[in-house]
């Protein structure tokens, strides 16, 4: 009894240490990030809005972005609410060509075109930025 469960033990060790334990390459873009994209395209797309105001009042001034800058904001967060809802139901499964990626038209993808793209997540809002050097140099 004793030398079975020793072979056992021997035996699921081994197989253990010969396991592969990294994720796939695919595993990036599996059910769960299309479950968190979902959500966060939900609940937090609205910072589309104050977002494109604020990028259109730098590029083009007050006028435009009190105007085009919030519709084209509220544009985009009915598109990502739309997109959010999609991949919430359809989360489990492979939808968008076979795969688990953001659902978003190659024409619509940030990427390609930068004013009118989306993000896979939604901006942020604040002062957060996503670089990690300064053009200033401090003494």
């Amino acid at each position: 009894m004793k030398k079975t469960i020793l072979i056992l033990l021997t035996v699921g060790i081994a197989g253990l240490s010969m396991a592969d334990f990294q994720a796939p390459p695919a595993e990036k873009n599996g059910p769960i990030r299309k479950l968190s994209r979902a959500l966060s395209n939900i609940v937090y797309g609205v910072t589309e809005i104050p977002n494109q105001f604020k990028k259109t009042d730098r590029e083009e001034g007050g006028s435009a972005a009190g105007s085009y800058g919030v519709i084209h904001g509220t544009r985009k967060t009915i598109a990502r609410l739309g997109f959010g809802i999609f991949e919430l139901v359809t989360f489990p499964f492979p939808a968008y060509k076979g795969t688990y990626k953001q659902p978003y038209p190659e024409n619509l993808r940030e990427s390609t075109h930068p004013s009118t793209g989306y993000l896979e997540f939604p901006p942020e809002l604040g002062f957060v930025s996503g670089t990690q050097y300064t053009r200033e140099q401090f003494n």
